[in-house]
């Protein structure tokens, strides 16, 4: 891998997670650039989860060390540069009373706060946030009349009005039909590939990127890094951690 000079937007070192005396997470250490494409696999119950909410700052690690754009974790405010998209992103109750306009405009709120005024430029960042996941003409939709794969997009869009350098999905197409989750896997391509954002993604159809990812983070208690994700795939290494024969997966490709 090419040396970097660049500050890493996430630099983690020596981090553990325990949970009383049961170890979660134990000595897990990389980096993460700039307009890297990462997917996050592991067994059920192996910590992915737990370590994307240490690095969004929502759980606080037993040991080690957590630095976003330089800064330690304790002293990082700028949160609009990191979007999240959470575990079942496209469950939202029928009736919940807002349109998807209203939805993606929460996405400004890590920015700017709760009862700040909107200007023309969030007007446009929140536009240019729904031009991205294909949902303009959702806008003025109730967000309860969508199909699970229209409320994936509005959730990431409404990640993006902030327009972060960084999303971070947690399995977001969980209960999301197949020709949707295609087309949700392309406009995450588009983005990373022209747009430049980095995209960390926790998934358990990593054969359906193995084409797009750039290196692959496999999380069971350790962390096992990989910068060949399609040899990973077949490699059996991964077929132990999963307990399965994980070359199979590599056999199931989306189009683009």
């Amino acid at each position: 891998m090419p040396m970097n000079f660049k500050v890493p937007i996430f630099d983690v070192k020596n981090l553990s997670f325990n949970i009383k005396d049961v170890k979660i997470l134990s000595n897990i250490s990389f980096e993460i650039f700039n307009a890297q494409y990462i997917a996050i696999i592991g067994p059920n119950g192996g910590g992915k989860t737990t370590l994307i909410r240490l690095l969004l700052g929502l759980e606080q690690p037993t040991f080690g060390e957590i630095r976003i754009f330089g800064k330690k974790i304790k002293d990082f405010r700028d949160w609009y540069k990191i979007g999240y998209v959470p575990q079942r992103a496209s469950h939202v109750d029928a009736n919940f009373p807002a349109t998807v306009l209203d939805i993606v405009n929460m996405g400004l709120i890590s920015q700017k706060g709760f009862f700040s005024k909107t200007t023309e430029e969030d007007k446009k960042a929140v536009h240019s946030a729904m031009q991205k996941m294909d949902i303009v003409d959702l806008k003025n939709k109730m967000i309860g009349t969508l199909s699970g794969g229209q409320r994936q997009r509005v959730m990431c869009a409404r990640a993006l009005a902030s327009k972060p350098e960084i999303l971070i999905l947690d399995e977001p197409n969980t209960g999301v039909d197949a020709i949707s989750q295609n087309r949700f896997y392309t406009l995450l391509k588009k983005l990373n590939k022209e747009q430049k954002i980095t995209i960390v993604f926790i998934t358990h159809d990593v054969g359906v990127i193995a084409d797009d990812i750039a290196r692959l983070f496999s999380v069971n208690q350790k962390l096992t890094t990989c910068n060949n994700p399609k040899q990973a795939l077949s490699c059996q290494e991964m077929s132990e951690l999963y307990g399965i024969d994980a070359h199979l997966i590599h056999n199931h490709k989306h189009g683009h």
